[in-house]
């Protein structure tokens, strides 16, 4: 089993915004990845961005930067 930790997580409304985000992060090299959204919070799209929470900042700057919408931003452990 797989050691839990914490995790910032975005969410998306659409599949094209998550799909966007995952292109513009591997890109640009910025850290995170495409998961499914963990059953403890809901999203429009069921995926989400997972990443550190000391990126928050930065995904948040490439997010206004690119124009992408997201839902809600959380830390959770995952």
């Amino acid at each position: 089993m797989r050691k839990k930790e914490e995790r910032l997580l975005i969410t998306f409304p659409s599949t094209v915004q998550a799909m966007k985000m995952e292109q513009i992060c591997k890109a640009g090299n910025h850290p995170g990845r495409l998961i499914p959204v963990p059953r403890e919070i809901t999203a429009g799209c069921g995926l989400s961005w997972s990443a550190p929470p000391n990126a928050k900042e930065e995904l948040e700057k490439v997010m206004e930067e690119h124009e992408l919408f997201f839902e809600q931003k959380v830390i959770l452990w995952i």
